[in-house]
């Protein structure tokens, strides 16, 4: 079969190889799964160039999440069977035509469903929701803001505080994008540039905005933190700019704005098992309903790695990139 992997870090298309190995072999309370889909992630970027927050030691395989097909079961399996939808274990290397398994640690995809859409269930979207939940309380009718509002976690901010009743305003770098966002529910789109803070209070009226989300760093984060009202919080969950988070004297000195970090590997390892699976269904269950969907850019196979990677990293996507080892879905 074939398997993704680098042994030095650096640019991702350069060190990215697709080697040929032997098929794995379900052990006792195993299954094997074909690899149907599985996303290419900013964090998946970051980890192979050496920028992330948890480096594997390498050599190491790429890939954290997705779904697949069991189609092989190993001694002592009676609770599984061949052709079952699985979404696949967190952080094991996705990118690969097969993966073993332990059966007991399997959750189903629900019948019907999108493999593209529940491939990329595992990171994004409770990202989105956790920030939404656990910093800020937002009432209905109260604003938030985001930048890189068209990112996959940005699309699904958008789609989730709609949900709440609480408006969004998601700064992104081209205008063309506005029409997209606002039909998933945005309130407001902003061109990111100078003016922004005066455009941002017009929107508003002056009402308190006390929460912003920053994917980016650097002066992106500076300028997000001048929109914010008397006691806003910045919660910074990445660093696309691979530049340090940056607060101006006047939000924090005049308006005590603060900034605070999510990582989404840290709640899983400190958050208790009940509710990590209570989040993960919830999330589950409005993926399966259509209710948060985000858009795919383009799928390749593993021949095709390299170009994956690099579209990935292009500035104009159109979605998300995914990985599809054992070819295009039906």
């Amino acid at each position: 079969m074939k398997i993704v992997q680098y042994a030095m870090r650096g640019n991702p298309v350069d060190v990215v190889k697709v080697l040929d190995v032997d098929a794995p072999v379900a052990g006792p309370g195993e299954v094997v799964l074909d690899v149907q889909a599985s996303p290419i992630n900013p964090s998946d970027v970051l980890t192979i160039t050496g920028d992330y927050g948890i480096l594997p030691p390498l050599p190491a395989y790429c890939g954290n999440e997705g779904v697949g097909l069991v189609v092989a079961l190993g001694e002592g399996v009676d609770d599984v069977v061949v052709g079952q939808q699985v979404f696949l274990p967190i952080g094991a290397g996705t990118w690969r035509q097969q993966i073993t398994a332990k059966a007991a640690e399997l959750v189903p995809v629900p019948p019907g469903t999108d493999p593209l859409q529940m491939a990329m269930l595992a990171i994004n979207p409770p990202t989105a929701y956790l920030m939404l939940r656990d910093f800020v309380r937002l009432d209905p009718g109260d604003w938030m803001i985001q930048n890189a509002a068209n990112s996959g976690v940005g699309r699904y901010v958008i789609q989730l505080a709609a949900a709440q009743g609480a408006k969004s305003i998601n700064i992104v770098r081209r205008a063309d994008l506005a029409e997209e966002l606002k039909a998933m529910g945005a309130d407001a789109v902003v061109v990111e540039g100078p003016g922004m803070a005066k455009e941002v209070r017009d929107i508003t009226g002056g009402a308190p905005l006390k929460l912003g989300l920053d994917a980016i760093g650097g002066d992106s984060t500076l300028a997000l933190g001048d929109c914010l009202t008397d006691d806003g919080l910045v919660v910074n969950y990445g660093l696309l700019s691979g530049e340090p988070c940056k607060l101006s004297s006047a939000a924090t000195i005049f308006h005590d704005v603060s900034l605070r970090g999510f990582w989404l590997a840290r709640w899983f390892r400190s958050a208790p098992i009940g509710e990590r699976m209570a989040v993960m269904t919830e999330i589950g269950a409005r993926v399966a309903t259509g209710e948060l969907t985000a858009a795919v850019d383009s799928t390749y196979d593993l021949d095709h790695i390299g170009d994956a990677l690099a579209r990935s990293m292009a500035p104009g996507r159109d979605g998300k990139v995914l990985v599809t080892p054992n070819g295009p879905l039906s």
